[in-house]
């Protein structure tokens, strides 16, 4: 088939909305089953709970992944020690600890993740109110997410009690940490600066401060639980010729990320708070000048003497996320698509309205998916920022 009218299909809207279709519809059928489930199940068993949960959510996350990997073709490229990667990664529990520089940074992750084969056991921090989002934020609400209200504390026994519930998982489970607390920026970057001159703490070319309270709160419900923190670091060359945005991922376009991952046994980390903080900013340091040799001389190692060398790795895309999306589209989409076209050609204008309604309600799901991801959308920084670091 031609390449182009395959690339005309991915950019169509009429594609775009039926993606949008098999994902909220399937999403929701599966939040109901979770909801069910957490009020049956759970409370006999939360041990049999989060088993089953596991797979309902890496139903929703792998639809996700699969526009990623199959729709867009987009390629991950890995640098890690062989060794730990054969032996550790996906194994254990691990706290990921990753820049918040681009659109996709978090669908890179989960990439990863499914490849490791623990992508119905991801989690995160996010804010509270995404928990009341359909689909993602109640999938998340039921996966047992650590929700945050930006206020430390109020946060911080939430974080000590949902943390140490999360180490408790009877699978491998990794809680991904954005350390900078928003995305990276010019007008961020500035104030991050500006924060740090100020108060005597590193310059960061490539990255935002890192905000230590949360990492620090977190570390002692982990210890003795959580064996390894996974370092990460993503990067786009500056002449990759798509932005890596979910918008370009919908519509076909691929991209190629470089993840340089590093283990480190959590025995490094130092107790004290003191010791929490200057060791987090230490790790951004090494990553800010990782990335300047990356993107200067396309070497992840040029400034960083002390790092060990890794050759890129390229893991293979798995074929779980496509018959998962594909058994979704059989499930959902045909009687979804049959029902829509009787309305359609009904002759009756309310049941054309009613039509028109509903692909309106899917569309607008699918904007305001993709504005969720949008960086000129994300959180400020430098806002209360003396409180935050």
């Amino acid at each position: 088939m031609d390449s182009s009218f395959i690339d005309s299909i991915k950019r169509s809207t009429i594609s775009h909305l039926c993606l949008a279709i098999i994902f909220f519809t399937s999403g929701l059928i599966i939040n109901f089953i979770q909801l069910i489930l957490y009020y049956t199940v759970r409370i006999y068993s939360k041990r049999l709970f989060r088993k089953i949960n596991w797979y309902l959510t890496y139903s929703v996350y792998s639809q996700l992944v699969c526009l990623g990997e199959w729709w867009s073709g987009s390629k991950v490229i890995i640098y890690v020690d062989r060794e730990d990667f054969q032996k550790y990664f996906g194994k254990e529990h691990g706290y990921l600890i990753m820049n918040h520089t681009y659109e996709i940074d978090w669908l890179l992750g989960w990439i990863i993740l499914e490849r490791l084969q623990i992508l119905g056991n991801a989690k995160a921090y996010c804010k509270k109110a995404i928990q009341y989002m359909p689909v993602l934020g109640w999938a998340w609400k039921f996966a047992e997410f650590v929700f945050l209200e930006r206020n430390f504390e109020k946060d911080r026994k939430n974080i000590d009690r949902q943390v140490a519930e999360l180490c408790d998982y009877p699978d491998p489970m990794w809680l991904l940490l954005y350390p900078e607390g928003t995305r990276f920026n010019e007008e961020k970057h500035k104030a991050s600066l500006e924060f740090a001159r100020k108060h005597n703490q590193p310059e960061l070319k490539y990255h935002l401060l890192p905000r230590t309270k949360g990492f620090a709160a977190s570390i002692p419900a982990m210890r003795g639980k959580v064996p390894a923190i996974y370092d990460c670091l993503t990067v786009f060359t500056e002449d990759e010729p798509v932005d890596p945005t979910m918008k370009n991922l919908l519509m076909g376009k691929s991209v190629t990320a470089h993840l340089y991952f590093r283990r480190i046994p959590l025995e490094e980390v130092p107790e004290s708070e003191e010791g929490m903080d200057k060791y987090l900013k230490n790790l951004f340091v090494i990553k800010d000048k990782m990335k300047e040799g990356f993107l200067k001389h396309g070497d992840f190692f040029k400034y960083t003497e002390n790092l060990p060398r890794y050759e890129p790795l390229i893991t293979k895309r798995r074929y779980y996320t496509l018959l998962n999306t594909v058994g979704w589209s059989i499930v959902v989409l045909i009687p979804m698509i049959s029902y829509l076209f009787k309305l359609l050609f009904s002759g009756e204008l309310v049941y054309l309205s009613i039509a028109v309604g509903i692909i309106g309600i899917f569309y607008f799901l699918l904007q305001n998916l993709l504005s969720m991801s949008d960086i000129k959308k994300s959180s400020t920084y430098g806002i209360n920022t003396k409180k935050s670091n």
